[in-house]
């Protein structure tokens, strides 16, 4: 594969690094450091909305993805209700309406498509995983993209 055939946008790494594991992950990783992205990957589960925002906050403050400053902040808290929205269906609620979730998440910070230093940083955060009644045999898998402008 050229180094042309593995640039992607930040989306897509967001997405390709949340639904990839193993071998597939580390490489995911490799393409998006050379691509000039800062990426982590991490892990929630929960039936508390609060405690999803939080890890993936927590996760790009402890990995220096973002900064304590307002619009840093502010422009991951929109990419993390974003995804929120996507895997809830429009429907933004959990242990209130017996719903239970257990995600796979990514953050990505850089540009939108790499090499375009002119269009400033993005973030971009992915969740992956499983959710319905907190109950075994009865969740489904969803997936949620969001992407704002730090």
């Amino acid at each position: 594969m050229t180094k042309q055939e593995q640039t992607v946008s930040l989306g897509k790494m967001a997405v390709f690094l949340v639904l990839h594991s193993g071998q597939a992950e580390d490489k995911m990783m490799a393409i998006g450091q050379d691509s000039g992205f800062r990426l982590y990957k991490g892990k929630v589960g929960s039936m508390d909305s609060a405690k999803i925002f939080a890890a993936v906050e927590t996760a790009a403050k402890r990995e220096g993805l973002i900064n304590s400053q307002y619009r840093e902040e502010h422009a991951l808290y929109h990419s993390i209700l974003e995804a929120y929205h996507g895997i809830c269906r429009g429907q933004t609620g959990l242990g209130n309406i017996m719903r239970s979730a257990g995600l796979l998440f990514s953050i990505v910070r850089g540009p939108r498509i790499p090499g375009d230093a002119d269009d400033g940083d993005w973030v971009a955060v992915a969740l992956y995983g499983s959710m319905g009644a907190p109950i075994k045999g009865y969740e489904h898998e969803v997936l949620g993209l969001g992407i704002n402008p730090v």
